[in-house]
């Protein structure tokens, strides 16, 4: 490995996970779902999809925003019909939001929407070199700086 290649990767990472850059794609991703689904909301119907049913403080930890922020976005989301809040079965006294069907559905179409920008990007590369950085990618994924602590 050069002795630049840490930097150039902490550059690019720089670029793709300044807000700007994640509004843009999430408008994007969202165009045309609605008016409850934007780049505000987007956050929270994939964080939910990625994580099953939370409480609105656990899952702003998992998306990085504060539980009130959460529910103030649920709340549109909810009366959307793509969440609902249930009661949680292991405390009584907290609320869990959970995606609906059509919160399901929607969250399929973003997606899909996501892997053809990919796709679409990556066309011009030969499918060899693609291919290497999709396994390079998770690899840095499951091992580098962002990985679960492993015990």
């Amino acid at each position: 490995m050069t002795d630049t290649t840490g930097y150039d990767i902490a550059d690019a990472l720089g670029l793709l996970l300044r807000r700007g850059t994640r509004a843009r794609l999430y408008t994007h991703l969202t165009e045309g779902l609605g008016e409850a689904v934007d780049e505000l909301t987007y956050p929270v119907l994939s964080g939910l999809a990625r994580t099953g049913p939370l409480s609105a403080a656990d899952l702003g930890r998992e998306i990085g925003l504060d539980r009130t922020t959460v529910t103030r976005r649920a709340d549109r989301l909810e009366t959307a019909g793509l969440v609902q809040r249930q009661p949680d079965p292991v405390d009584g006294r907290a609320t869990l939001l959970t995606l609906t069907h059509q919160g399901h559905g929607t969250v399929a179409v973003t997606r899909q929407r996501f892997v053809t920008a990919i796709e679409d990007s990556l066309a011009s590369w030969p499918e060899a070199d693609a291919r290497t950085f999709a396994r390079g990618l998770r690899r840095f994924v499951d091992e580098g700086p962002f990985a679960p602590q492993r015990d």
